[in-house]
């Protein structure tokens, strides 16, 4: 094989001109990149590129989506390591090239040891600046918002990061059909008060201070996801909160017993099926905290309330924390909106949301939101 002469190697704090998607500790020696849509950005010319990337698992491993000038080219599964990996290769080298290397699986709260990083690149041509765009969105959810099932057959059941996918997601469609800046806050089975199966400690506002709260272990402290987020550094123009599916779905789930104290949670039924009203309103009152921090960190920020991908039982609950919220702080820059059932025709893999549907629900919520944020972007 006949090796390029040309190509110099940068470490990534060497280059000024990168930018960065996601929520990060601040570090580029090396960058970790924590979140599920989380990004190395880069316009460059020359005819090739490459990447040092490192990667650490247990159970799951981490994936990356490669884009050159917006189009999605190749899928990577990142395998346990650290190495070079070529980015492209015997392009036009006076050309510049968008390039955007996108951590296609969420942060593993499952998998301690779980890690993906870039540490360099290899280049024989120039780096040039990236701009901002109009807007900035943030995206908060669960496994739907994850892009979990987004990807593979409608027959996949294995939950594995394989079915994950940050570009096949309403939350990347969202954002390029309003020409915006994103970053995602997400975890599969997670809600606003517990998780799926009952278990308290699976709520995302816990660790919404923090760069990547979720996560825990001695390595992710080291990584600083236990940092205090620096959100005076990116303000959003818009909240999508995408959160009370799994909420709902602890109705109907066994009790979750807490081996440390004894303790068991439940969401409870009634005798006719309809939710335990107590219950109900505790989630409802989290509701309402959730929607106070959120302003509290994000002060100019749309908070928009989007639910509905797979089933509305929590919709009314929804609407009456929104309503709650509103009367007791004055703030009326909230609201709810209903985003469009997935259909037999529409499912992806695991029984969740596929690449039509999260299509669907990116043409409709891009709609609602630039009605509200003003965007002159086109669907």
């Amino acid at each position: 094989m006949e090796l390029n002469q040309q190509l110099q190697t940068y470490a990534l704090s060497e280059i000024e001109l990168l930018k960065i998607h996601g929520r990060t500790a601040g570090s580029l020696d090396p960058l970790t990149l924590f979140w599920t849509g989380s990004a190395l950005e880069m316009n460059v010319t020359g005819s090739e590129l490459w990447v040092e990337i490192e990667a650490d698992y247990e159970l799951y491993e981490p994936w990356i989506s490669i884009l050159v000038n917006s189009a999605p080219v190749s899928r990577v599964m990142v395998t346990a390591g650290r190495y070079w990996l070529c980015i492209f290769r015997g392009m036009n080298p006076a050309a510049v090239k968008n390039i955007r290397i996108v951590k296609d699986v969420q942060a593993m709260s499952a998998d301690p040891a779980c890690s993906l990083q870039l540490h360099a690149v290899k280049a024989d041509g120039e780096f040039k600046p990236v701009g901002d765009k109009p807007y900035k969105i943030e995206f908060i959810g669960d496994s739907i918002t994850s892009g979990e099932g987004a990807i593979g057959s409608v027959h996949e059941e294995d939950w594995i990061p394989m079915w994950f996918s940050a570009i096949h997601n309403y939350t990347a469609m969202t954002a390029e059909a309003l020409d915006a800046d994103y970053r995602v806050i997400s975890q599969s089975g997670w809600g606003v008060l517990t998780s799926w199966d009952n278990n308290p400690h699976g709520n995302i506002p816990g660790g919404y201070g923090k760069v990547c709260g979720l996560l825990t272990g001695a390595k992710n402290e080291a990584l600083g996801a236990q940092k205090d987020n620096d959100f005076t550094a990116w303000q959003p123009d818009a909240v999508v909160v995408n959160l009370g599916t799994n909420d709902g779905g602890a109705f109907y789930s066994p009790g979750w017993k807490d081996e440390a104290t004894g303790k068991t949670y439940k969401q409870r039924l009634n005798a006719d099926g309809s939710f335990h009203e107590q219950d109900l309103a505790a989630f409802e009152e989290a509701a309402v905290r959730f929607l106070r921090q959120l302003r509290q960190y994000n002060r100019k920020a749309h908070i928009i309330w989007a639910y509905g991908m797979l089933g509305i039982p929590m919709l009314p609950a929804i609407r009456r924390a929104a309503q709650a919220y509103t009367k007791e702080t004055g703030d009326r820059k909230v609201t709810v909106f209903q985003l469009p059932d997935m259909t037999p025709e529409t499912a992806g893999a695991r029984s969740h949301p596929g690449l039509e549907a999260h299509r669907q629900t990116a043409r409709e919520l891009a709609g609602y939101i630039r009605g509200i944020i003003g965007s002159g972007a086109s669907l």
